[in-house]
């Protein structure tokens, strides 16, 4: 069994992985300030909620877009399961074909995100994160990866707009009934949630004209379940990819050093 850490700006989501089984997926906060001894204390407890043994945990792989975290979290691992993890990023094996300016500039979330969905949903796909950013990335009909956007993330937008203006209250992220509101809090549902859904369904509207056909379309991250169901292209939610990737990546390396 593995322990599969996907380091975000707002959240750290870790699962534990056996073969393709994910035993459980759960997000802890992001915070630069905790010490090593703080995160052991943290992934202790969540390995003790699920009844998962320490000594079960035969491996441990991260991803991060959080570089002040990354020996943080790396050497917690070490001090818990006296393994040493393997931190995406260059010198580590993904098996995809990146056709950017600077590959190594690519987030390692991004890269893994399109591991998982050329394994699992095949070649052309778009695959949506919707976190502290929207990003969105392109894999074309040969399996390369050619590139994507960076939107600001729904709650980024939120906060910004409540934090920008006197009179606007700060709200929970719940679909209006109605896309014209009614009053002040349907009126900024509407716009933050059918308004990020009218984008992304314009996003991929625009990409399919580049590409010159339609691709399948794959979302992930802690805010798709909010705003997939109001898009009105048929868009797959699957809140494991990343985990998945990891779990990819992760078999991949180790079979090479065997």
């Amino acid at each position: 069994m593995i322990l599969a850490i996907d380091i975000g700006n707002t959240n750290i989501v870790i699962g534990c992985i056996a073969q393709e089984k994910i035993y459980f997926v759960e997000r802890v906060s992001t915070n630069i300030a905790k010490t090593e001894l703080e995160y052991v204390v943290e992934f202790k407890t969540l390995l003790e909620l699920y009844k998962v043994k320490m000594k079960e945990i035969t491996g441990c792989i991260i991803a991060s877009v959080v570089p002040p975290l990354n020996n943080i979290v790396k050497n917690s691992m070490e001090k818990l399961f006296s393994i040493s993890p393997l931190l995406v990023g260059p010198g580590v094996k993904t098996g995809l074909n990146i056709l950017m300016d600077n590959p190594g500039q690519v987030g390692s979330d991004l890269i893994v995100n399109a591991v998982a969905g050329l394994q699992y949903y095949g070649a052309p796909i778009i695959l949506i994160d919707m976190g502290t950013a929207t990003t969105i990335s392109v894999v074309d009909d040969k399996k390369n990866y050619i590139g994507g956007m960076i939107l600001p993330g729904v709650k980024v937008s939120l906060e910004s707009l409540v934090d920008r203006t006197s009179q606007l209250p700060r709200i929970s992220l719940e679909a209006p009934k109605k896309v014209i509101g009614k009053n002040t809090i349907d009126c900024m549902k509407s716009g933050i949630i059918m308004g990020q859904a009218s984008c992304i369904d314009g996003m991929i509207d625009r990409i399919w004209d580049e590409l010159g056909y339609q691709a399948p379309v794959v979302a992930t991250g802690g805010l798709a379940g909010h705003i997939v169901p109001c898009c009105r292209k048929k868009i797959i939610c699957d809140n494991e990819l990343t985990l998945k990737g990891l779990n990819i990546i992760y078999r991949k390396n180790m079979e090479l050093r065997a």
